[in-house]
C-alpha cells in the first residue's frame, strides 16, 4: 500500500491573493512549488500526495491542474468550487479539464454555513456525489461542525473529508464540544477525518504540540477507526510550527503508537486516502 500525504498546497504569492494569511504568517509568505516538496517526500518515505486548493478563484483550478501534470507524485487534486452558489459551482465544474480532480472545497474561515443545507445546495452535493467527487471542509467552530453533520445526514452518499482533526482545542485545554461533535461526525459512515493541523490552530499554538496531541488522536481513533482516518501534513502551512519531517514523523509516530494492527496503520498512511479520493 503506497504512503499518501493527504493534504498539501502549492502557491506563488504574486499569482493570487491569500486573504487567510496575515502578518502572523510571515514564515510561509513565499512561493512553494513541487520542487520544494519533492525531496521532503522522498526523505519521509511518502509515495504520493493529494493537492488541495488554497485560493477561491477559477484560476486556482487551472494552476492545480498544471501542478498535477508537472508533479508525478500528485495522485489527486481537490479543486475549488463556489459551493454557496450552486449555479456558479456547476459552471466552474463544467469548465474544468483536470483528470486528477477527485474532490472540491471552498474556504469557509469562521463564516456561518447557513447555506449548506438549503435545498439547492443539497441538490448540488448530490450531483457531486453522483459525479464521484468528495467534499473537503475545514470546520473550526462548533456551528460549522454541526452544519457539516447535518449535510452528511441529508446526503449520505456524499464522501466528506473533514480536514485537520476538526480543529481540536489544544490551545484552550478544552474537550467539549469538540469531542461530542467528532463522535457525531463519526456516526456518519461517509465521513473521513484528516490527521493534520490547520492554520487556525497552528497560529494559536506557540510550538508544535507533540505529546499534547495524544489524547485527541486517541479519541479520533476510537471514533472513526483506522479505515476513516488519513495522515496529512498540511505543508507548507505546517512550517509555521515544524518542518515537514518533524511534523510527519510526529503524527505518524503518535498514530502508530495507538494502532496494534499493521493493516490499520497502512489504512491511515494511505489506504483511507486512496479509498475516499478514488486513487488507483
Amino acid at each position: 500500500m503506497p504512503v499518501i500525504d493527504a493534504h498539501h498546497h502549492f502557491w506563488r504569492v504574486a499569482a493570487q491573493e491569500q486573504p487567510w494569511r496575515d502578518d502572523r504568517h510571515g514564515a510561509i509568505a513565499r512561493d512553494y512549488t513541487p520542487d520544494d516538496l519533492r525531496t521532503e517526500l522522498a526523505a519521509a518515505g511518502v509515495d504520493g500526495t493529494v493537492l488541495i486548493q488554497s485560493v477561491d478563484e477559477p484560476a486556482e483550478n487551472d494552476r492545480l491542474a498544471a501542478y498535477a501534470v508537472d508533479a508525478s507524485f500528485v495522485h489527486a487534486v481537490v479543486g475549488w468550487l463556489p459551493l454557496s452558489d450552486p449555479i456558479a459551482a456547476r459552471a466552474e465544474l463544467a469548465r474544468q479539464r483536470n483528470p486528477y480532480l477527485r474532490g472540491v472545497r471552498c474556504l469557509i474561515a469562521r463564516d456561518p454555513l447557513d447555506w449548506l443545507t438549503k435545498p439547492d445546495s443539497v441538490e448540488l452535493f448530490r450531483e457531486l456525489a453522483e459525479a464521484g467527487l468528495s467534499w473537503d471542509v475545514v470546520p473550526v467552530t462548533a456551528a460549522q461542525t454541526a452544519a457539516v453533520t447535518e449535510l452528511a445526514h441529508a446526503v449520505p452518499e456524499l464522501r466528506i473529508i473533514v480536514d485537520h482533526l476538526g480543529r481540536p482545542p489544544l490551545d484552550s485545554g478544552g474537550w467539549e464540544p469538540w469531542a461530542g461533535q467528532l463522535r457525531q461526525l463519526a456516526e456518519c459512515p461517509g465521513i473521513a477525518l484528516k490527521v493534520s493541523l490547520g492554520i487556525d490552530l497552528l497560529t494559536a499554538l506557540p510550538r508544535w504540540p507533540d505529546d499534547e496531541l495524544d489524547p485527541f488522536l486517541r479519541w479520533v481513533v476510537d471514533c472513526f477507526g483506522a479505515e476513516r482516518l488519513m495522515l496529512a501534513s498540511n505543508w507548507p502551512v505546517v512550517l509555521l510550527r515544524a518542518d515537514y519531517q518533524t511534523a510527519w514523523s510526529s503524527l505518524r509516530g503518535s498514530v502508530e503508537h495507538l494502532l496494534d494492527d499493521p493493516n490499520d496503520l497502512a489504512a491511515v498512511l494511505g489506504g483511507t486516502a486512496a479509498h475516499f479520493y478514488r486513487i488507483n
